[in-house]
């Protein structure tokens, strides 16, 4: 194994202003900590907790993001559909299809980073992993450290495609239900995995959102608005070390914070 080491971080999902003003606050102190050469952050809930728009991207690449990767709620805000088109390293799942604007994966500095969604329990778009393996076979052969953010609902979904790219990517990381697990380990042919990375947003709130409302919402099945909880925020994800030679990992730590 090569001496040197590739360090990425590896951010959940940003969860309204609380969630942009904690790395607006934070993120250039967690990059020096780490000594990070590249960072990914999950963008989808950064506009009032659904979608994104143009200028929390510029904000986002600003601070140092390297690549903003989303889900479901990417398409919520009408502004961001042409961004998507326009700035390859904004990523939507790329299980969409081709029929729809913005790119589903992207090679920045020689670092691939993928964006894949899920289909249990969620709506059925197409075969997330049928798109990684096509994804793979179009990269350049000396791309080797490669990044996957599954945004999906079931830990059996994401487990099995941690599996199923188990020595192929560096990382399957899961976004999508804002609560970090504790399940981050080195998969068997050396690709790191976790559940899911968690979110950047408010503390105290229910997946991000006003308790309150959310507790309303149990109680009466009305089918209410979820309000973002304005809260201090904290960061969560993984710092990922990896060798840039061979793409595997060699450690992954998470970040509760």
């Amino acid at each position: 194994m090569s001496d040197k080491t590739f360090t990425t971080l590896l951010l959940g999902d940003v969860y309204g202003d609380p969630g942009c003003r904690v790395l607006y606050l934070k993120l250039s102190t967690l990059i020096k900590k780490y000594r990070a050469d590249f960072v990914v952050v999950n963008g989808e809930n950064a506009f009032k907790g659904f979608g994104l728009i143009p200028g929390q991207v510029d904000m986002l690449f600003g601070l140092g993001v390297d690549v903003i990767t989303s889900g479901n709620h990417i398409w919520q805000q009408e502004e961001i559909l042409p961004y998507l088109d326009s700035q390859n390293n904004l990523l939507r799942p790329a299980n969409y299809g081709n029929l729809v604007q913005g790119h589903g994966y992207t090679v920045k500095d020689g670092v691939c980073v993928m964006n894949l969604q899920g289909r249990v329990n969620m709506f059925p778009i197409e075969d997330p992993f049928k798109w990684a393996t096509d994804i793979l076979k179009k990269l350049d052969s000396r791309v080797k450290t490669i990044f996957v953010d599954f945004h999906a609902e079931s830990p059996e979904e994401k487990e099995a495609m941690g599996f199923f790219l188990d020595g192929k990517v560096t990382a399957v990381v899961g976004t999508h239900i804002h609560v970090q697990t504790m399940d981050e380990k080195i998969l068997p042919n050396g690709t790191a995995y976790i559940t899911d990375l968690g979110m950047c947003g408010p503390k105290d709130s229910i997946i991000g959102s006003d308790p309150e409302l959310a507790i309303r919402r149990q109680l009466t099945q009305m089918p209410l608005k979820a309000q973002v909880h304005d809260n201090v925020a904290e960061i969560h994800g993984v710092c990922i070390k990896s060798d840039p030679d061979t793409g595997k990992a060699i450690s992954i730590e998470r970040i509760d914070g």
